[in-house]
């Protein structure tokens, strides 16, 4: 198994670790004393998942290692850190939560995404869909607001309303994109 691949795979695996992190500091600050390293906890092992991130793509690129089982566990694991974070820190009783529509947007977006992407794959006996800028500017506001809320910074929901736009937007670019190579396959071949 290649370096990327185990980086990928200690990603997944790094999510149930910080679910609970995260839902012991919620229930430490519903008793009334906050248990401040779990928050510490929770915080460094979303930093290393998402840095694991990058890493596991960089080193697929630069020494060679890409792979089918990489190509299918990497948007997993992604999609996973980030939509368990955006969930759980949702529902968690931190100090400040994300507003109930965040992960609403989020999750519908990624369903509707899923759901062009069966559509063009039966149209077109195969898919091939690109990752666009609005989708990676989308993702890294997501990460941003995650990180902001669980440090408890102060104006953290400027942080949310951005990676929510955002996140409309990357939608709404796929949309497009989708419509554009459905219209493709419905013009007659030559």
């Amino acid at each position: 198994m290649t370096l990327a691949n185990q980086l990928t795979i200690s990603r997944i695996l790094m999510i149930p670790v910080f679910v609970f992190f995260c839902i012991s500091y919620g229930r430490s600050v519903d008793g009334g004393s906050p248990l401040e390293w779990q928050r510490v906890a929770a915080i460094l092992v979303f930093i290393l998942a998402a840095a694991t991130d990058g890493l596991d793509g960089y080193i697929a690129r630069h020494w060679n290692q890409r792979s089918r089982l990489g190509s299918v566990l990497d948007p997993i694991a992604d999609k996973g850190l980030l939509l368990t974070a955006i969930v759980t820190l949702s529902f968690s009783n931190w100090h400040q939560a994300f507003p109930l529509w965040f992960p609403v947007l989020v999750i519908a977006r990624d369903v509707v995404i899923l759901a062009g992407c069966g559509v063009l794959y039966f149209l077109n006996e195969g898919l091939d869909v690109k990752p666009t800028w609005t989708g990676k500017a989308a993702t890294a506001a997501q990460m941003v607001a995650i990180a902001w809320m669980m440090l408890q910074l102060p104006h953290y929901l400027a942080s949310v309303y951005l990676a929510g736009i955002l996140t409309f937007l990357s939608g709404v670019d796929y949309l497009i994109q989708g419509s554009i190579q459905a219209r493709h396959h419905a013009k007659p071949h030559s």
